[in-house]
């Protein structure tokens, strides 16, 4: 069964955050730090995210594997918490979210940006190869370097 990639629903959200808490635990042990906002965020502010922003959910029988969102402000499609099933990564699913969370934003956000630490090497080549550039970094109130990435949507 080919997994299908769909916008997520509010029944969604407890999946997503368990998701979500599966995914950023590797990043937590990179980071030295089990409080990245993605592990605290809490089922309420993940169905906020659903009714405000566009969250894409990758699913494979009934179980979701992957999901993407994107926050509209202007002509600018905030990209964030790209996130892969621990045993999915690799497979290509964080591309295919990546591009499928920018063809889902409308016509008028002409520029896609995203933020990730420093250290994650492997998400910033992803975004490198997806056409991002670094076009900023800052230190976060965890004292986490982020690296700022854009591109600009395809003609």
């Amino acid at each position: 069964m080919p997994v299908i990639l769909r916008r997520a629903v509010e029944a969604d959200a407890g999946e997503l955050l368990t998701l979500q808490r599966a995914a950023y635990v590797t990043t937590a042990q990179l980071y030295r730090d089990p409080f990245l906002p993605p592990l605290l965020e809490t089922l309420e502010q993940v169905a906020e995210a659903i009714r405000s922003e566009i969250v894409l959910a990758a699913v494979d029988g009934h179980r979701i594997v992957g999901s993407a969102r994107i926050r509209i402000e202007g002509s600018v499609g905030h990209m964030g918490r790209l996130v892969v099933a621990p045993d999915r990564e690799g497979t290509g699913f964080g591309v295919r979210l990546v591009k499928a969370v920018q063809d889902h934003a409308p016509p008028s956000v002409r520029r896609f940006e995203l933020f990730t630490g420093a250290l994650s090497v492997r998400h910033i080549a992803l975004y490198w190869l997806l056409g991002f550039e670094e076009f900023d970094r800052r230190v976060s109130d965890e004292g986490i370097e982020l690296v700022y990435m854009a591109r600009e949507r395809d003609a």
